[in-house]
């Protein structure tokens, strides 16, 4: 049954449709994941991609490369459901109280107030995940994790890094959804010149990739220093924000991992918005992004 845009039924749908394609995307590269925390906590041993590949391979094994998927299966399902669920109730939300204001800036609103909420869920398993990959005697993954953290640092250990992880995910979240929308607009507007509702699903689909990928890696360059210091912090590298960036210095705050993050990251965003939007054709609706100039489309076709 089709769902009413913005209804309960709508954002519930999303919620789920996030859930499913956070965690599956996530897990996909699960071994990408490894290569970026590794690079970031020990950056002179693992000084390149491939040298932290053939490394890490050679002293811990295969199995290696998909330490904490359980983890992030369960922690980035249930931020991606918070993330694209609750973007959907707030760009509902804002764009009746901000009606005159310019679409960015419901965008900007709608996505930094969904992260908020999405990160305070994601950071307890954020926690063990970093500790998990970097460490090989801290754990084998969630079940052994969780307990082990709890009793060596309390509650602290799983939000002691909540506010780099804001630090990080917040701007990224906003840029991210920016990115996407805007670009999404642009390929029907300017490219195909079509409304959604004339193209195909599978052309659709096309324009979600296209859009996620480029929303992916424009995300990464702006999220990717308080990356550096959320693994940092995780791995008690350093206590405070100040020391971590005093640590990691200010060059290499901006361009540590960069690479890998950039190879991660934009795979991450396609797959999840991929996963999602199919959710949602299966489902009757339409894919994802606000076309500002479908009503003229439609009235020149």
């Amino acid at each position: 049954m089709k769902e009413e845009k913005g209804g309960s039924g709508y954002i519930g749908l999303c919620t789920v449709g996030g859930v499913l394609s956070a965690g599956t995307a996530h897990v996909v590269v699960t071994p990408l994941d490894v290569l970026k925390v590794n690079m970031q906590v020990n950056p002179v041993k693992y000084y390149s991609i491939s040298s932290c590949l053939t490394t890490l391979l050679r002293e811990q094994g295969p199995s290696v490369l998909w330490r904490g998927w359980a983890t992030k299966c369960i922690g980035y399902g249930m931020q991606g459901g918070c993330r694209f669920g609750l973007y959907e109730y707030f760009k509902k939300l804002y764009s009746n109280v901000l009606a005159d204001s310019n679409r960015s800036l419901v965008f900007f609103a709608s996505s930094a107030s969904a992260e908020v909420i999405a990160n305070v869920v994601l950071c307890p398993f954020e926690a063990i995940k970093v500790r998990v990959q970097a460490q090989p005697t801290f754990g084998k993954g969630l079940r052994d994790g969780f307990p082990k953290l709890y009793a060596s640092e309390s509650v602290y250990g799983f939000y002691r890094g909540l506010v780099p992880l804001w630090g990080r995910n917040l701007p990224f979240s906003m840029v991210m959804f920016s990115t996407f929308e805007h670009t999404v607009d642009f390929l029907y507007s300017s490219v195909l010149n079509k409304g959604k509702e004339d193209c195909s699903k599978a052309r659709q689909l096309s324009v979600t990739c296209i859009a996620g990928y480029t929303a992916g890696a424009v995300g990464s360059l702006i999220s990717n220093p308080a990356d550096n210091i959320v693994t940092t912090m995780y791995n008690k590298k350093a206590d405070t924000i100040r020391l971590a960036v005093k640590k990691i210095g200010l060059v290499n705050l901006f361009t540590r991992s960069l690479s890998i993050r950039i190879i991660l990251v934009g795979p991450v965003v396609t797959l999840q918005w991929f996963f999602y939007d199919c959710i949602k054709v299966m489902n009757g609706l339409p894919t994802s992004g606000d076309i500002s100039c479908n009503r003229e489309l439609e009235t020149t076709l």
